[in-house]
């Protein structure tokens, strides 16, 4: 005859604790510790390449925590198929609704989450040589290669026989041009607007075009909506 027994430490034993038997806290400490250096670069390479106006440290602040919580969510993910599972539809409701101004933030997201990502599998020599490659292109890239910015030159005047004058001015200090609008108002005041790439972003001219006699204002205004003159 056959008779189960169950000991008391039958009662608390649970599949939470059988699943951190295969849990390792140095090889974790490693990635976690590899995903934190890695972040730091991206921080640094962000800090140094950054060109805009208005730098966000907190964005910069975001890109190591990023690479970490990335990291983290992959070492869980890989030592259990149902908290893989769980994980997926968790991160299904997340939305990013924060408006990224600028193109290269996007790679600095994706950068961040995909050293994460590898520092979590265990690819870290992997990580740390792609690292340094991207990190060099975008030193090299982005401060060492200058490249003319577009404008748009907006001139509102009143006479138009100033117009020839105008586009030898135009002419004369733009590499390139070429006049996107012009429009009249009922009160006889024109408005005259040319796309131009000017040499080494020199906007002085503006100020030749805007005393002389018959213009209102001339103003330029880049891409990005910033008023350079």
């Amino acid at each position: 005859m056959n008779t189960n027994t169950i000991n008391f430490s039958d009662i608390f034993k649970s599949s939470f604790l059988e699943n951190t038997t295969s849990f390792s806290v140095v090889d974790s400490l490693i990635s976690l510790a590899a995903a934190f250096a890695v972040g730091l670069f991206i921080y640094v390479v962000y800090k140094k390449t950054f060109a805009g106006v208005m730098y966000s440290h907190t964005f910069s602040i975001s890109l190591i925590v990023m690479t970490m919580a990335t990291a983290l969510i992959i070492m869980g993910v890989s030592s259990n198929v149902l908290l893989s599972l769980g994980m997926v539809g968790a991160l299904s409701i997340v939305r990013f609704r924060t408006p990224i101004k600028d193109p290269m933030d996007i790679v600095y997201i994706f950068w961040a989450v995909a050293s994460g990502i590898l520092c979590g599998a265990g690819f870290i020599p992997l990580v740390i040589i792609g690292a340094i490659l991207i990190g060099l292109v975008l030193l090299f890239f982005i401060n060492r290669l200058t490249v003319e910015n577009p404008f748009l030159l907006i001139v509102r005047y009143n006479d138009p026989a100033i117009e020839t004058s105008l586009a030898h001015i135009v002419s004369a200090q733009a590499i390139k041009h070429s006049v996107k609008s012009k429009s009249v108002t009922p009160g006889n005041d024109l408005e005259m607007i040319y796309e131009i790439r000017v040499k080494k972003n020199d906007t002085g001219f503006v100020n030749k075009i805007s005393g002389m006699e018959g213009v209102q204002s001339a103003m330029m205004l880049s891409y990005d909506g910033n008023f350079t003159a």
